[in-house]
């Protein structure tokens, strides 16, 4: 069997799957499969298309019900899981809060402009019930950005694995899951990205099966007088978070690894700890400070630079950001 890569863009960056196969055309097949799949879900569930069931329920908020399939509804009950879990600091009515914060123009928001949004989240404000959904103030909005890429890294796998495909992975954008080890049965090596040095990984973990997602501050930020400013924003009172660089999770699946990341980073070092380790997960935490935490042996630590040869043979398997050509 030969190894097979492929590189496309969609959800926002750039995408690698790579696969054994036995020729160039079993290949294609599962390339085609993947992107095909990742293309439907971000047709179906980006909040700008009006073609998707996420913008229909935003243009209805505070006016009309709507009805959603079966597929919506599991992601509607998995965001309300998340939402209860966290104890509300998962909230997918959150992304309002983008019209206070332009990362772009680098625009620190007032307070007023924060309590113009504020009150237009709180997933409470939510009515949901299988097939129906409202949101109850005009001007709320859902947004599956928090959980889209891990589901869709999630059904690349199961429908490769449908496919007759057992050895390769899939990675989007960051977020890594496993279809299987390469044939000769050895891992795939994951590494972290370093959260304060381009080109550069914290620590890596070999990966047989599973997945493994990042969630950090450094994907999107801006600098003000000095001070950071990341795009993971407190639901409660709408500021960036700031005790943890980054949170990195293992987990069985992609969407399970990434929900709890982002949790972890929204809850700060010391509550982000106890959280996963009450739920058993295996994670790599970044604090403030740069120190680095491990839990369980999946991860070992350890600066590598992109020049490296050993970094080089697994570029196109960084966690925690986009891959690098």
């Amino acid at each position: 069997m030969k190894l097979f890569q492929y590189t496309f863009k969609a959800m926002g960056g750039t995408n690698v799957v790579a696969l054994y196969s036995r020729s160039v055309t079993e290949a294609r097949l599962g390339f085609e499969i993947v992107e095909k799949e990742v293309r439907r879900i971000e047709h179906k569930y980006s909040r700008y298309l009006k073609c998707g069931i996420v913008y229909e329920i935003n243009a209805a908020a505070g006016e009309s019900v709507v009805k959603v399939d079966d597929e919506t509804a599991d992601l509607l009950d998995f965001a309300d899981s998340c939402f209860h879990l966290s104890e509300g600091l998962f909230d997918i009515t959150s992304g309002v809060l983008r019209r206070a914060w332009d990362f772009n123009l680098k625009r620190v928001p007032t307070t007023a402009q924060l309590e113009q949004v504020l009150p237009l989240i709180g997933w409470e404000k939510v009515s949901w019930k299988y097939p129906r959904i409202r949101l109850l103030v005009k001007g709320m909005e859902i947004d599956f950005g928090g959980f889209g890429k891990e589901y869709a890294v999630d059904r690349a796998v199961v429908l490769l694995r449908k496919a007759g495909m057992q050895h390769g992975f899939v990675n989007l954008n960051g977020d890594i899951a496993a279809v299987g080890p390469r044939p000769d049965g050895s891992p795939w090596i994951v590494g972290v990205k370093h959260p304060r040095r381009e080109g550069s990984v914290i620590a890596r973990a070999a990966l047989f099966r599973g997945a493994i997602a990042t969630s950090g501050d450094y994907e999107r930020f801006m600098t003000v007088n000095g001070r950071r400013y990341c795009h993971i924003l407190n639901p409660f009172n709408g500021w960036p978070v700031s005790d943890l660089q980054s949170v990195t999770v293992y987990s069985p699946s992609c969407l399970a690894a990434g929900s709890m990341a982002t949790i972890a980073m929204l809850q700060g070092r010391q509550a982000a700890f106890e959280f996963l380790g009450k739920h058993g997960q295996t994670f790599l935490i970044v604090d403030s400070s740069g120190e680095v935490s491990l839990s369980g042996d999946l991860f070992s630590s350890g600066s590598i630079e992109t020049s490296s040869g050993l970094y080089d043979s697994y570029r196109s398997l960084e966690t925690g950001g986009a891959y690098v050509p």
